[in-house]
């Protein structure tokens, strides 16, 4: 292939993304004197070995579903929670079950993604999922029973509430009280599990949706910007205007507020 007589421009235009360049494309390009051309060269490459590991990152976080896909154990659903720091607002709790093979890229635990690609992934992963579901507990609910109980009868209602039964459950932490499924716990699995990963994306960005929407709400407080974590703006707000109704009496920096 002859690239001499195209610009840098026009070789820039025809070169496109890495996934649709031929070897002799490469191979021209690498062959080419332009110092120019030698860039568009080093791009192209740099980003197939990124897209290259990106993919063997995605088949590895497909271990855990595999193995029991191998053994007969079918469908497998990922659970995790949302929302046991903050001082305010619910714990919620996603469970998916994720088409065999799945790859999204950029799929990961949610707390390493940025806002809007965690929008991007969630709008994905419902349209993929053969099913996913959400379970909530609530203030209420979490002064009552503890946030660690809460979280896990979040996480129960997510699974009870799926359309798809599933044969395993992958729960990121800790085992899920009363569900009659077989699961497996795994620390860390939102970083480790494909279908839990997904699971804690779609608990995070609806949690998220569910504080902008008090905000509206309580607007003195500022969750539609820190989605009710105790950040200095937000202690700072509650000395001043005292808690709101979907604040968490027992947890410190609010029961000190409502000691006063």
């Amino acid at each position: 292939m002859d690239l001499s007589n195209l610009t840098v421009n026009e070789i820039k235009r025809i070169a496109g993304s890495p996934a649709e360049v031929s070897e002799d494309l490469l191979a021209a390009l690498l062959s080419d004197s332009r110092s120019g051309v030698r860039d568009i060269y080093r791009k192209l490459m740099r980003a197939r070995s990124a897209a290259e590991a990106e993919k063997q990152r995605l088949a590895r976080m497909l271990l855990y579903e595999n193995d029991l896909k191998a053994r007969g154990i079918h469908p497998v659903a990922g659970v995790d929670e949302a929302g046991r720091g903050p001082l305010a607002g619910p714990v919620v709790a996603a469970a998916v079950i994720l088409p065999d093979g799945t790859f999204l890229t950029d799929l990961n635990d949610s707390k390493k993604l940025t806002a809007a690609k965690r929008e991007v992934l969630a709008g994905q992963i419902k349209k993929t999922a053969l099913a996913w579901s959400v379970g909530i507990s609530s203030v209420e609910e979490i002064f009552e029973e503890n946030i660690h109980r809460a979280g896990l009868k979040a996480m129960l209602k997510a699974v009870l509430g799926l359309e798809l039964k599933p044969a395993h459950v992958l729960v990121d932490g800790f085992k899920i009280d009363l569900l009659e499924c077989p699961q497996t716990p795994i620390i860390e699995g939102d970083g480790l599990s494909a279908s839990i990963a997904a699971a804690s994306i779609i608990a995070k960005v609806t949690r998220d949706s569910l504080m902008d929407s008090y905000h509206e709400l309580y607007p003195q407080y500022g969750f539609n910007r820190h989605k009710g974590y105790g950040t200095p703006e937000h202690l700072a707000a509650l000395a001043e205007f005292g808690p709101c109704p979907i604040h968490r009496a027992g947890y410190k920096p609010v029961q000190e507020c409502l000691n006063l």
